[in-house]
């Protein structure tokens, strides 16, 4: 046995990954001690000294290939068992762990992950899986609690169980606490029994597959957000989608952009759009003659050229909102929370002018809007007149030069500290 404690295998050019160093050392120890064999045993098999494999055994020496190859054969066991990273997706795991306790009464010793991780891979796996499943858990809770509060189909669909629920128990009350009753009341009263029990089948019918719509293991999701989904994969085939509600209002906006795409041809957007001149859809839409309102949604749906990374957002007279697509780097507001969509809501304030901003997110992202409102009659003359508005945003280039709108995510979780339309104090700090 040469007594130089150097490694051989320190001439090869051929290193693991530092990250596995760890690991190979830890699992060569277990292995060794598993077999029972002494390191002098093992060491004279590997052709090293005794004291370099307690090095490597201790992690304090790199193992190069062809003395992994010897070690693995003087330990019985295949060198890619020795070298698998398959405890990496253990240690992310751990880390993920270590992350959640921090601010615990008790402290992780996160330099010793890897040594627990392949000492004790059973262990290890348990745990890692146990913190995925109740992190899983902990967001599946807080997705159906924020569900039961903002979801508007729920919401309605329980209250009219509710109200079918107390006229039938209203109803079956009178007939039972009221013996002697004319034959044409027991009658209506019987008609009554009858139309609301229907109405309240048919409700719980439609609430039971609502729910039993979406996955176990996925996160609940309303009709519009199943929507907003749809159109960031790009718009496929709605048949995919898990409610009929989400269904019915995907259908909705794919016959919206049939009759855009009618009025003005794919073609038509793409060879104007690539005309040159300045970024502005109002000169853009002169120049084809045709909507404003029109052009907006066309541009946000098709992003031909200098539109590729356009969004479009389009709202009803309420707020409510029809069609949400962000562009690169926006991010969305939860429905309810309007700063982002400011000068969307200014449209609606003033329909048929156009408004155009550069609104700028607290963390320094720049986008141009421009926005404009319409009024629609779809009952004519006679009935209420409806309003729709759509806003077009594209990343605002470095040359743009007029003075940004400070917005921001919503006022509870925005660190703008100075803002006049502020309505309650944010948990954040200040900007």
């Amino acid at each position: 046995m040469p007594n130089a404690p150097q490694d051989p295998s320190a001439r090869m050019s051929i290193r693991l990954p530092a990250a596995r160093r760890p690991l190979i050392g830890t699992r060569i120890r277990e292995r060794r001690m598993l077999l029972g064999q002494r390191q002098t045993e093992v060491a004279r098999r590997a052709d090293i000294s005794a004291a370099y494999l307690n090095l490597i055994e201790h992690n304090r020496r790199p193992v190069g290939d062809a003395l992994l190859s010897r070690l693995a054969e003087a330990l019985d066991i295949d060198a890619t068992e020795l070298a698998s990273d398959r405890e990496e997706t253990l240690i992310s795991g751990l880390r993920e762990a270590a992350a959640m306790a921090d601010g615990q009464r008790f402290a992780v010793e996160l330099d010793q992950i890897s040594e627990f991780a392949a000492r004790f891979p059973g262990w290890a796996t348990a745990l890692a899986a146990a913190i995925r499943r109740a992190d899983g858990l902990e967001r599946r809770l807080i997705a159906m609690s924020d569900r039961m509060t903002r979801d508007p189909y729920l919401l309605a669909t329980l209250h009219e169980v509710q109200s079918a629920v107390t006229a039938v128990r209203s109803t079956a009350s009178i007939l039972a606490e009221t013996p002697e009753i004319e034959p044409d009341w027991r009658d209506r009263f019987h008609a009554n029994l009858d139309s609301d029990s229907q109405r309240l089948a048919r409700t719980a019918q439609s609430l039971v597959a609502y729910l039993d719509s979406f996955e176990d293991d996925a996160v609940p999701m309303s009709p519009q957000e199943e929507v907003e989904e749809w159109i960031a994969a790009g718009q496929p085939q709605p048949d995919g989608l898990a409610s009929d509600a989400a269904r019915m209002l995907a259908g909705g906006v794919l016959a919206i952009q049939t009759r855009d795409r009618a009025m003005l041809a794919d073609a038509e957007l793409a060879s104007a759009a690539d005309a040159p001149g300045d970024i502005d859809p109002a000169t853009l839409a002169v120049r084809i003659a045709k909507p404003l309102d029109l052009v907006l949604r066309r541009l946000g749906i098709l992003r031909p050229g200098r539109w590729a990374q356009a969004g479009l957002i389009i709202c009803d007279g309420s707020g409510a909102t029809l069609y949400r697509q962000a562009p690169p780097g926006f991010d969305l507001p939860r429905p309810g929370e309007g700063c982002a969509l400011w000068p969307l809501f200014e449209a609606l304030a003033q329909p048929q002018l156009p408004v155009v901003r550069v609104i700028q997110t607290p963390d320094g992202a720049r986008f141009l809007a421009w926005a404009v409102a319409e009024r629609l009659l779809p009952m004519g003359f006679d009935g209420p007149a409806l309003s729709r508005a759509q806003m077009l945003l594209l990343p605002a280039p470095l040359s743009e030069t007029r003075p940004a709108l400070a917005v921001g995510p919503a006022c509870r979780i925005c660190p703008r500290t100075a803002c006049p339309a502020r309505h309650e104090p944010s948990i954040l700090g200040p900007a």
